[in-house]
């Protein structure tokens, strides 16, 4: 396997079409060309209390494409020997988080919606929820 690096997590600009003055914008994303794979679900987390983290995983074979729908928050990634840290905080900004990364999200500001575009269905053996597992999972899969 290939080394994962918090560096290969790309912030991608999606395409923002102004709708005709004052109405407001509108952004698209298509599978394998804003971010590398087809989406098989979507979810959103909102109601967060500002300041709140959420997130504090990582995925054995998901990758997930993270979007500040409405607000900011800050994405904290890790591939345990760097940190990095990503503000979010304009709709047509994705973040593509690769399987392997371990993620957090925080600092939500008020009302902030966090969308999330993954490439797999929910499946809790892909999750590595503890980070003691995390670094163990990267030392055995050569990522360190």
């Amino acid at each position: 396997m290939n080394k994962i690096s918090v560096y290969n997590c790309s912030l991608v600009e999606l395409p923002k079409i102004e709708v005709e003055a004052r109405k407001g914008n509108l952004t698209i994303a298509y599978n394998n060309e804003h971010f590398p794979f087809d989406v098989k679900r979507v979810f959103y987390s909102y109601d967060i209390p500002g300041g709140e983290a959420r997130g504090a995983h990582a995925h054995r074979e998901c990758h997930q494409f993270l979007i500040a729908a409405s607000g900011s928050f800050e994405v904290l990634l890790d591939d345990g020997r760097n940190k990095r840290t990503v503000l979010l905080n304009r709709p047509f900004y994705g973040l593509h988080v690769l399987p392997g990364i371990w993620a957090s999200e925080q600092g939500f500001s008020s009302g902030s919606i966090c969308l999330v575009l993954a490439s797999e269905n929910y499946f809790e053996e892909d999750y590595i929820r503890s980070y003691d597992d995390y670094l163990k999972y990267i030392k055995d899969t050569n990522n360190v």
